[in-house]
């Protein structure tokens, strides 16, 4: 039966079922985005949809899904970006929409959560080789038996809890624990043994994910899982012929962050360590060796974009390439006991995983600079016992790897409250490989549903024109400092601070607490879950931080009244990934500076903007403290990308505006 002939009502009827049972309102553009949706799964064209906060796009898409899904028995594979999204829609949105809609659909609809692997316990892993851990660092705390004990008690902790969990999702243990901890009792993809041979197969929580998956009418995934399935080899997904992607901003840094490589000594170490006793002695210590002069080199790199390998650096790569490879060869990975065929797996994966990064980053340099689709850069991270030094390898551009490998398996529909940038869509298809020419390109067409808020009566966008251009410290001058206190004073409190570092925030922070009497929080006083919670609760608060509140938080009604920003939120001019994507624009006659730059402050202006007007009944000011909105060039490119607030550049009306509000609350 195909969907043209389907016994279910039209999307408009089920839509206006589910609003109803649910006791929400009509809503126009969740209208117009459930047709298109039902409209794009029909005629395999795909959609990208921008639906502002408040449009109710999760039921104008699982609505249509679910629908077709039931009809054409094939699933529906729904991604996200966040887990708070994930266990929304799991937890709330579609059982709630199965309930209203079972009894008008010709079946009741199944749905199911999935994951990757190593989200999930591994049993093998806990019952055939118990505690071992990849952390040099915990090696030495093994003598110490105070630091011995807290990484035990959690193991321990950890298999007491499989023998009682349904799920082995590392999401729902509660209180959770640290990644080393985690990584005892996980494996990767690459380190499962495989059904065949795992003899915990049956109970293994990640097949049973899996199973329920490949039962379940709509699948809700990751970014990240959908990005290995579109790029490994194996299906990890349920075959599926129609797909959603919410928080669809996000999908380009998603699929980026899985298509990365990296070495550092920590997973040199931990590979060394693995194949002690797997191979012939000359194999591991040609790995030691060629593993220590690299770590050395390392070490004394400076950190930053590599644009040239010098030729000792790439003799080492080489090296470490061949013997990691050697050492792999090495390794009989015939099948035996679960314990020595978990071991050899692990082995066999860590020291794959060296040579073909290091083979791959040797392979980038061949082209000419302007010509090369990678880019190699050294990090320098902080962790436990200092820093380490880590060379990365990613794809300069996605584009290609999601045109071929995704939008051609599936038809899909792209969504999010921000997609459009400098008032188009361009940006985001360009990141997506949604454009060039027709015979390159799927084809697709783009919806802006608009928002249920008017913006221009609920919201001001202030923009302090008077102040002067933020200085390249990262820290904030005098004159904004007193302008942030004049803001909070008149909002009493009620003000979210997004700072372009934690530098800035922290500064911000300690500035407002000698000078007002409000509570003002900063991100890392507390886990960012509990600071939001707070917030929320205590009306006469501010809360300052970086990246994550950008995008994170939803904080509804008079606790929030004011959005501060403090500068236009570009990035780093040290970035290596963004600012090589910058080059290759401005090499192929693009403006480097507007494709890459200014749409990447522009989408995370959009996104702290959003934070703002969460119900309809909310009202607020966006304060950009950054005068380069109104002066600069880019300045119009940037506000077209805002929602259709009122502008002013007047201290006096915005903070008379906020004292009204506070007044009216």
């Amino acid at each position: 039966m195909t969907s043209t002939d389907s016994p279910n009502p039209p999307v408009a009827q089920l839509l206006a079922t589910a609003v109803a049972a649910l006791g929400g309102q009509p809503r126009t553009g969740q209208q117009q985005m459930a047709a298109a949706v039902a409209a794009a799964f029909a005629d395999g064209e795909h959609l990208a949809v921008q639906a502002g906060t408040g449009t109710g796009k999760s039921l104008a898409y699982l609505v249509p899904a679910l629908a077709r899904a039931v009809t054409d028995e094939t699933p529906v594979v729904v991604s996200t970006a966040t887990i708070a999204l994930q266990r929304q829609l799991v937890d709330r949105d579609l059982p709630r929409l199965v309930a209203a809609l079972a009894p008008t659909l010709e079946r009741e609809p199944h749905f199911a959560l999935l994951k990757g692997r190593r989200n999930y316990l591994c049993l093998n892993k806990i019952h055939a080789t118990g505690a071992d851990s990849d952390d040099p660092a915990d090696q030495e705390e093994l003598f110490d038996p105070v630091a011995a004990t807290a990484l035990g008690r959690d193991v321990q902790r950890l298999t007491a809890w499989a023998d009682v969990t349904d799920t082995g999702d590392r999401d729902d243990l509660t209180p959770g624990v640290p990644e080393r901890a985690w990584s005892q009792v996980a494996v990767s993809a690459r380190e499962c043994l495989g059904a065949a041979r795992c003899p915990y197969a049956a109970q293994c929580f990640s097949e049973r994910a899996r199973a329920r998956a490949g039962a379940a009418d709509v699948v809700v995934t990751n970014h990240a899982l959908l990005a290995i399935d579109a790029l490994g080899e194996a299906a990890i997904l349920p075959e599926h012929d129609l797909l959603v992607v919410d928080e669809a901003h996000e999908l380009a840094d998603r699929v980026t962050g899985v298509a990365t490589g990296e070495l550092s000594a920590t997973t040199l170490t931990v590979a060394t360590r693995r194949i002690g006793r797997l191979v012939d002695p000359e194999l591991v210590e040609r790995l030691e060796t060629a593993a220590t002069t690299f770590g050395a080199a390392l070490h004394d790199a400076p950190p930053g974009r590599i644009d040239h390998l010098d030729g000792e650096l790439a003799a080492d790569l080489a090296a470490l390439r061949d013997a990691a490879a050697a050492a792999r060869s090495g390794i009989d990975t015939a099948p035996t006991d679960a314990r020595a065929a978990a071991a050899r797996l692990e082995a066999s994966v860590a020291v794959g995983e060296i040579a073909e990064t290091a083979d791959r980053i040797l392979a980038s340099f061949g082209p000419a600079l302007t010509e090369r689709t990678e880019v190699v850069w050294l990090d320098q991270e902080e962790i436990r016992s200092g820093r380490r030094s880590v060379l990365r390898v990613a794809p300069l551009s996605v584009a290609g790897l999601l045109r071929g490998r995704l939008f051609r398996r599936a038809t899909t529909v792209l969504t999010s409250a921000t997609l459009t940038v400098g008032g188009s869509f361009d940006a985001m298809a360009d990141a997506w490989g949604l454009s060039g020419s027709a015979t390159e390109t799927p084809r697709w067409t783009a919806l802006d549903v608009g928002s249920p808020f008017d913006h221009a009566r609920a919201g001001i966008l202030y923009i302090a024109a008077h102040l002067p251009p933020p200085g390249r410290d990262g820290t904030g001058s005098a004159e904004q400092l007193t302008e942030i206190a004049e803001l909070i004073t008149a909002a009493g409190g009620r003000t979210l601070g997004l700072f372009s570092s934690m530098r800035a925030a922290r500064a911000a922070a300690d500035a407002m607490r000698e000078r007002l009497e409000v509570t003002v929080l900063c991100q890392g006083d507390d886990g960012t879950g509990a600071l939001v919670e707070r917030f929320a609760a205590e009306p006469q608060t501010c809360l300052f931080g970086t990246l994550s509140l950008w995008q994170g938080v939803d904080v509804p009604g008079p606790a929030l009244s004011l959005v501060l920003i403090d500068r236009i939120p570009f990035p780093r001019p040290d970035d290596p990934l963004l600012a090589a994507r910058q080059r290759a624009v401005s090499a192929h006659g693009g403006n480097g500076f507007m494709a890459v730059a200014a749409s990447h402050a522009a989408l995370l202006l959009a996104q702290g903007a959003g934070r703002l007007l969460r119900r309809i009944d909310d009202r607020g000011v966006i304060a950009v403290l950054d005068s380069r909105l109104l002066t600069a060039r880019y300045g119009g490119y940037l506000r077209a990308s805002l929602p259709p607030f009122w502008e002013t550049t007047d201290p006096q009306r915005v903070r008379a505006a906020l004292r009204r509000l506070r007044g009216a609350d």
